[in-house]
This record gives C-alpha cells, structure tokens and sequence, in this order.
C-alpha cells in the first residue's frame, strides 16, 4: 500500500512506511541557488539540477548482498566518489564537467547533463557496511554491500 503516488517522487517505487524504499533526501543540500548562483544563466542552474536528478540507480536485494547499479556514461573511476557516511548511509556522488567551448564553436543542440550529482540510500541493519565493493565498467557503476547471514 502505497500512501503517495508513485508519480510524487517521480516514477520511484516506495512506500512511505518502510524506511529503506525511499532515498534519504534534505531539500536544501546541495542547492543551486547558493554562493552567489543566483547570478548564473536559467540554462545553466538547469543543467546542474538535471545532473543530480538524472543519475538513474537501481537496487536490488540478492540473498547474499545489496547490488545498487548506476549508468554513469563518459566518467572515470577517479571521478565518481562511493562512501558509507553516519554509519548506514550509503552515499554516491561525483561530476561531470562540461565540455570546453571554443570560439568558433556553434552548437545547434545540447542534452547531455553536466555539474554534480549525489544519490544517498539508507542501509538496512543487515549490510555489512566494512566491506563496501565498488566497480566501475563501460560506464556502468556497481556497487556490492554483503549481507550478515
């Protein structure tokens, strides 16, 4: 039973009951609007916002582990950061730069999201958070988290 519309949270799956079905989300971090981005162009605060809303994660739940996947085309290992923050916190976060313009340039179209992105899922009590695993390959982001027997 659902007690918001899935439509709420923008497609995702989850009920307000459990605590592990939804991300943990603080309205205010990470906001484009501070030190002086007020400044910057409507186009631009978009294209960070998008980056951060963009960054599709999937989690599953096998019998051994927690295996969470994010598609993270065109980043470096070294660019994409996995911790575990306040104990059970799962956090993912990097970004992409934007690409250099050049004075003869003419753009005619541009998609692709640029700027920080940050995804955080609570752990359940049942993760072993010491023994966090994290790989990276063809832009595709796996992180493992074991399971206590």
């Amino acid at each position: 039973m659902s007690l918001i519309p899935s439509s709420f949270f923008g497609g995702r799956r989850g009920n307000i009951i459990d605590p592990f079905s939804l991300d943990v989300w603080d309205p205010f971090q990470d906001f484009p609007f501070t030190g002086g981005a007020l400044s910057a162009p409507r186009s631009e605060l978009a294209s960070d916002t998008a980056a951060v809303a963009n960054t599709r994660i999937d989690w599953k739940e096998t019998p051994e582990a927690h295996v969470f996947r994010a598609d993270l085309p065109g980043l470096k290992k070294e660019e994409v950061k996995v911790e575990v923050e306040e104990g059970r916190v799962l956090q993912i976060s990097g970004q992409r730069n934007k690409e250099k313009e050049e004075k003869n340039d003419r753009w005619h179209r541009v998609e692709r999201s640029s700027g920080r992105f940050l995804r955080r899922f609570r752990l359940p009590e049942n993760a072993k958070v010491d023994q966090v695993k994290a790989a990276m390959e063809n832009g595709v982001l796996t992180v493992t988290v074991p399971k206590e027997e």
